[in-house]
C-alpha cells in the first residue's frame, strides 16, 4: 500500500511538470483521490483534466456533478451550459441545466435555454424539452403561454399527427386554468378513448386541476376514475380528495363517509382525522370525536406492528391535541382539557425559552466539527495549498468557527496561565435541545394562542394547580410580554394576581400588584390587593417596606400606603405607632370613616397599656373618634357595634350595654363585598344577613347580663336572637 501512494505521488509530480496536458493521467488521480477520500486534491485532479481536455463531455459532466452535490446549482447550471456549447445536440444537458437554473429562481434564464433549443430545431425537437417547457410555465401559473409552445409544437412538429398524450393533457390542464372547460373535456377526452387505468398520474393532474379551479364537479369525476383503478397504494388519499370536494359542495355525509374510508389507509393522516373531527362535532358526536382523536384501544400491538407508531404517533401530534382539548373545554371536562394540553404547552414555552442559548453559544465540538472542512490532507504535495471543496456558505461558516475556537483556545490558555481551571466543553444539553422542536407550530405567534394559555391558567385555577399555573404565566410572560396585546397581557397579570392570593407561596403576585400601583398610586382597588398580597408574605419580605417608604415619599397625600403602614403595626401590637400613622392619614382624610373608626381603636387599644400616663384623655379622644365615624356613616349598625365594643372593652359595661341594645333595634340591609383589581370570579352565594350584626350584639349583652347576675336576661337575650 506504501509503495502504491508512492507511485501516486510520483505520478502526480510527472503529471504536474512533465505532462500536464496528459488528461488520462489527471483522470487517474482523480479516480485515486477519490479512493482516498480526499475530495479537495480530486476537484483539483478534474479541473486539471478538464484544463488537458476541454471538450471530454464525461469530465466536464463529473464537474457539474461536483457542483450539483454542494448545492451550488448555479455554477452546476454553468457547467451544463459549457456542456451543451460543445455539444449543442445533449438533451440532456440542456434540461439539466435549465434545472438547476430553475431551482436558482432564475426563470427567464430557463425558459430561455429550452427554447433556444426548439429555435435551433425547426422540424424536429425532443419531446421531454416541450414537455419540461410547458411544466416550467404551468409552475409559474403562465398556463397561457405553455398553451402557446403546445399548440405551437402541434403545428409545427406534429402536423398531421396525433398530439402525444401527455402534452394533450397538459393542454387540457392549462384550458382549466384559463377556465376554458369545454376545450379542457375536448383533450381530456383521449383519456376516456385510451384505459385510463394505465395513466392513473395523467389523470390525478386533471382531477388536482379541477379541484383547484373549484370545480368540484368535474375533479370528483376523474378522482371516482382513480377510485374505481387505483391499486391500495394511494387509494387512501384519492378518498381524502373526494370527501374534500364533497365537504366544499356542502355534502357533509358523503365527506364524513369518504374520511372514514381513508383512515383505514391513512393511519398517521393528521389532515384527515382532524377534518373528520371537525364535520363530526358539527353534529354535536362530542363523543365519537374524542374517540377518532385518542389513541388506539389495541395500542401494544399495533406498536409492534408499525414502527410509526413507535417513533412519532399520530395521537401526540399538536393539531390533534389542541383539537381534542378544545373539545375537552366545550364539554366542561377541565380535568380532561388541562391534562392534554399543558404538557404540549410546558414543552414549548420550555423550548422557546431555552432555544437561544444554543443560538448564542456553540460547543467546541460543534465548532471542530464545522471547521474540518477546512483540514486538507498532504499540504506539501505539487499543488500546495489546495482549496476545500464546499459552497460558499460553509466555507463563510467555518472560518467564523475557525476564528471562534482559536478566541476560546486563548481564552482557555489565559484561565490556565491564572489558575482557573475549565471544563473543554461547554454542552449544557445543547445536543439534546439542537433537535427538540415545539410540539405547536409557531407556538405564541397566533392570537389563538394567547387565548389557549389564558384558558389553560383558568383551568389550572380552578383545579387548584397553583404551581403549574404560575409557571406557564411567569414564562409566557417572560417571553412575549412586549408582543401580547395589552388586553391578554392585562388578563395574563390579572390571573397571577389571583392565583397567587390563593397560591401557598404568594410572591409571584407581588410583582404585578406593585406595577398595578405604580400605574393607578390613588386606586383603592389596586392598594386592596396589594395589602392582601403583603399580609401573606408577612413583615420578612424586604422588597414590601422598600417600596411602601418609596410610595410615601413620592406620593405624600396618598393615604392608602399610610393606611397601611399602621394596619402593619396593629398587627404587631405596636399601637403607639399605629395611632400616629392614622392621626397622619386623618389629617388628609378626615371624612373617611375608615380611618376614623382605626384611629379610634388605636388610641383606645392604646389606653390598656402599662406606660401610659393620661390615660382617660387618650380614651376620651379614642372614643371621638368613633362617633365620629357614628355620624359619618350616619348611625350605621357597624357604627353603633363598635361603640358597644369599645365601652365594653374598657370596662364601661353599662354604656356598652345601652348600644348593644341600640344595635338590637336596627335592621342592617346586606351590601355586596368588593372585588380585588381585575376579579371577575363572582361572588360566592352566602347566605342572608352576612352585614347584619344583631346576633354578636346578643351574645355580647348575654355575657354582661351573665357576669352580672342576671341570668334571665342572659337567656332570654340567647333565646331572642341567637336561635333558629
Amino acid at each position: 500500500m506504501l509503495l502504491f501512494t508512492m507511485l501516486m505521488v510520483i505520478m502526480k509530480r510527472i503529471a504536474a511538470f512533465l505532462r500536464p496536458k496528459d488528461s488520462s493521467l489527471w483522470k487517474l488521480l482523480f479516480s485515486w483521490h477519490v479512493e482516498q477520500g480526499d475530495i479537495a486534491r480530486a476537484w483539483k485532479c478534474l479541473s486539471k483534466a478538464i484544463s488537458a481536455d476541454p471538450d471530454d463531455i464525461s469530465l466536464r459532466s463529473l464537474h457539474a456533478l461536483f457542483y450539483d452535490e454542494l448545492g451550488d446549482h448555479q455554477r452546476a447550471a454553468e457547467s451544463y451550459e459549457q456542456i451543451v456549447r460543445i455539444c449543442p445536440e445533449d438533451v440532456e444537458a440542456i434540461k439539466t441545466a435549465a434545472k438547476m437554473h430553475l431551482n436558482c429562481g432564475q426563470i427567464k434564464r430557463c425558459v430561455g435555454i429550452l427554447e433556444d433549443y426548439l429555435k435551433g430545431h425547426p422540424s424536429e425537437a425532443d419531446l421531454s424539452v416541450i414537455i419540461l417547457l410547458a411544466d416550467v410555465f404551468m409552475e409559474i401559473d403562465a398556463h397561457n403561454n405553455a398553451l402557446q409552445h403546445i399548440e405551437h409544437a402541434q403545428m409545427i412538429y406534429y402536423s398531421g399527427k396525433e398530439l402525444p398524450l401527455e402534452l394533450m393533457i397538459k393542454a387540457g390542464i392549462c384550458h382549466v386554468f384559463l377556465g376554458n372547460i369545454e376545450k379542457a373535456e375536448i383533450h381530456f377526452s383521449a383519456l376516456q378513448q385510451e384505459n385510463f387505468s394505465i395513466h392513473p398520474e395523467f389523470i390525478t393532474k386533471v382531477a388536482d386541476a379541477f379541484m383547484s379551479t373549484e370545480c368540484f364537479h368535474s375533479a370528483l369525476k376523474y378522482y371516482h376514475m382513480l377510485e374505481l383503478n387505483v391499486g391500495a397504494d394511494n387509494e387512501g388519499e384519492i378518498h381524502v380528495k373526494i370527501a374534500q370536494c364533497y365537504l366544499s359542495l356542502n355534502d357533509r355525509a358523503k365527506a364524513i363517509m369518504f374520511f372514514y374510508k381513508a383512515l383505514p389507509m391513512l393511519k398517521d393522516s393528521i389532515d384527515a382525522r382532524v377534518a373528520l373531527a371537525s364535520l363530526i362535532l358539527e353534529d354535536a358526536k362530542e363523543d365519537e370525536a374524542i374517540s377518532l382523536l385518542s389513541p388506539p384501544k389495541d395500542l401494544d400491538a399495533d406498536s409492534l406492528d408499525s414502527n410509526s407508531y413507535m417513533q412519532n404517533p399520530w395521537w401526540l401530534d399538536g393539531k390533534i391535541k389542541l383539537k381534542l382539548c378544545h373539545i375537552y373545554k366545550a364539554k366542561g371536562m377541565l380535568e380532561d382539557f388541562v391534562n392534554t394540553i399543558s404538557p404540549l404547552v410546558r414543552e414549548s414555552l420550555y423550548v422557546k425559552t431555552l432555544r437561544p442559548k444554543v443560538k448564542k453559544r456553540l460547543t467546541i465540538s460543534v465548532l471542530r466539527e464545522r471547521i474540518s472542512i477546512l483540514n486538507v490532507q498532504e499540504n506539501d504535495d505539487v499543488f500546495g495549498e489546495v482549496r476545500p471543496l464546499a459552497s460558499k456558505s460553509d466555507l463563510l461558516r467555518a472560518c467564523r468557527a475557525r476564528k471562534l475556537l482559536q478566541k476560546k483556545e486563548e481564552q482557555k490558555a489565559a484561565d490556565k496561565a491564572a489558575g482557573i481551571d475549565l471544563p473543554s466543553d461547554y454542552s449544557d444539553d445543547e445536543s439534546l435541545l439542537e433537535n427538540r422542536v415545539s410540539p405547536l407550530h409557531d407556538f405564541l405567534k397566533d392570537e389563538a394562542h394567547h387565548d389557549l394559555i389564558i384558558d389553560l391558567c383558568k383551568a389550572l385555577q380552578s383545579l387548584q394547580r397553583y404551581s403549574e399555573a404560575l409557571e406557564i404565566i411567569n414564562l409566557t410572560l417572560r417571553l412575549v410580554s412586549d408582543k401580547l396585546p395589552g388586553d391578554r397581557e392585562e388578563q395574563l397579570q390579572s390571573l397571577l394576581a389571583q392565583i397567587s392570593f390563593n397560591a401557598t407561596d404568594p410572591k409571584h403576585g407581588f410583582d404585578y400588584v406593585r406595577s398595578a400601583i405604580q400605574k393607578q398610586p390613588h386606586s383603592i382597588a389596586a392598594w386592596n390587593c396589594y395589602y392582601k398580597i403583603t399580609s401573606r408574605l408577612g413583615k420578612s419580605h424586604s422588597k414590601h417596606a422598600k417600596f411602601l417608604r418609596y410610595m410615601r415619599n413620592k406620593h405624600k397625600r396618598c393615604v392608602p400606603p399610610i393606611v397601611i403602614s399602621a394596619h402593619q403595626f396593629t398587627m404587631l401590637s405596636h399601637h403607639q405607632d399605629a395611632a400616629r400613622e392614622y392621626l397622619e392619614a386623618y389629617k388628609l382624610m378626615p371624612e373617611c370613616p375608615l380611618i376614623n373608626l382605626c384611629a379610634g381603636t388605636a388610641l383606645i387599644n392604646l389606653t390598656l397599656g402599662f406606660r401610659l400616663q393620661n390615660k382617660h384623655q387618650c380614651l376620651a379622644q379614642g372614643l371621638a373618634f368613633l362617633y365620629n365615624n357614628l355620624q359619618l356613616t350616619e348611625n350605621s349598625q357597624e357604627a353603633l357595634y363598635n361603640i358597644a365594643r369599645a365601652y365594653h372593652h374598657v370596662g364601661l359595661v353599662s354604656l356598652a350595654a345601652s348600644y348593644y341594645e341600640k344595635v338590637l333595634a336596627a335592621c342592617e340591609k346586606d351590601y355586596p363585598i368588593p372585588k380585588l383589581l381585575n376579579e371577575n370570579s363572582e361572588m360566592e352565594n352566602m347566605k342572608p344577613g352576612y352585614c347584619d350584626l344583631r346576633r354578636e350584639s346578643a351574645y355580647n349583652l348575654h355575657l354582661i347580663y351573665k357576669n352580672s347576675g342576671a341570668f334571665d336576661l342572659a337567656r332570654q337575650v340567647l333565646k331572642n336572637h341567637c336561635t333558629f
